[in-house]
């Protein structure tokens, strides 16, 4: 059987290191996604994989991870939509976006479409990595998507993870049809180096004794694990969201398909407009 090629981002540490090890070993042909290239390239070498280095602070980056990919890789049967965080302070990215936002949601929408090709001619799984934060935190207001007025760490992130939600089944919504499948999960509470370079208050939890509570990468990788291998639509419903393998209650925003096909919308003008802002020759 021919290897698939599976693409992981935000894979040099935790969960999404933890799901290359396993794929990798179960013959898949994984590609590493990481912003730091030391500890990126430490995974791949060590099972034996191809590395990309990318941070989705900067969406220029991006679109250069999503050339580089096309040009490498003509099918791509799985992208695992990885990276993100808690980024504490509000902070603005080079492209001017709030960092929350643009890491979680922004950077892995505008990988994911500018990939669109090549994952539809592949028949793709696309799997976005959640969290209960959703449901939390999560206060979605289209009119507000940079939390300019009410910012807290907690509701940028939880709206993050909200729209990783949302992102799942409007993609579904609008490429179930061209062969795409979709579906977003909760990892759990894992025991990782979440937030440690960020000043969110999480940061002192995930190293307090606390810690030896949470689950391990392994356990927080599994039901990426089994969505990346199980069968769409007989063994999980596309578009939907996961915990522990199974159906999960999202945040109630997460089920208006109104306000998923919106932020689309909106999504894609905020890209298309950072494309205008870049300085192409003549």
């Amino acid at each position: 059987m021919t290897a698939r090629t599976i693409v992981i981002t935000g894979a040099s540490d935790g969960i999404g290191a933890s799901a290359a090890r396993t794929l990798s070993k179960q013959g898949e042909r994984v590609v590493v996604v990481g912003r730091s290239r030391d500890k990126t390239e430490r995974i791949a070498k060590e099972i034996g994989a191809h590395f990309f280095v990318s941070d989705f602070a900067e969406l220029a980056q991006v679109r250069q991870l999503a050339a580089q990919l096309k040009e490498k890789y003509p099918r791509i049967d799985v992208l695992a939509n990885n990276a993100g965080g808690i980024m504490g302070k509000r902070e603005l990215t080079l492209d001017g976006h709030e960092k929350t936002f643009q890491i979680n949601h922004l950077a892995p929408f505008l990988l994911t479409t500018e990939l669109m090709d090549v994952l539809t001619a592949s028949n793709a799984t696309v799997i976005n990595t959640s969290s209960a934060a959703n449901s939390l935190y999560g206060k979605l207001d289209l009119g507000d998507l940079e939390t300019t007025t009410k910012y807290s760490a907690n509701l940028a992130y939880g709206n993050a993870k909200l729209e990783n939600i949302l992102f799942t089944a409007e993609l579904n919504n609008r490429y179930q049809a061209a062969g795409i499948s979709t579906a977003a999960f909760h990892p759990g509470v894992v025991a990782t180096n979440f937030a440690a370079d960020t000043t969110s208050p999480f940061r002192f939890l995930y190293r307090s004794f606390l810690n030896r509570f949470m689950l391990s990468p392994e356990q927080g990788a599994d039901t990426l694990v089994w969505l990346a291998t199980a069968a769409p639509g007989q063994d999980w419903v596309s578009g939907a969201y996961y915990a522990k393998r199974a159906l999960a209650k999202a945040n109630k925003q997460a089920y208006d398909s109104g306000l998923a096909g919106e932020l689309w919308e909106r999504s894609a003008a905020m890209v298309a407009k950072d494309v205008d802002k870049l300085d192409f020759p003549a």
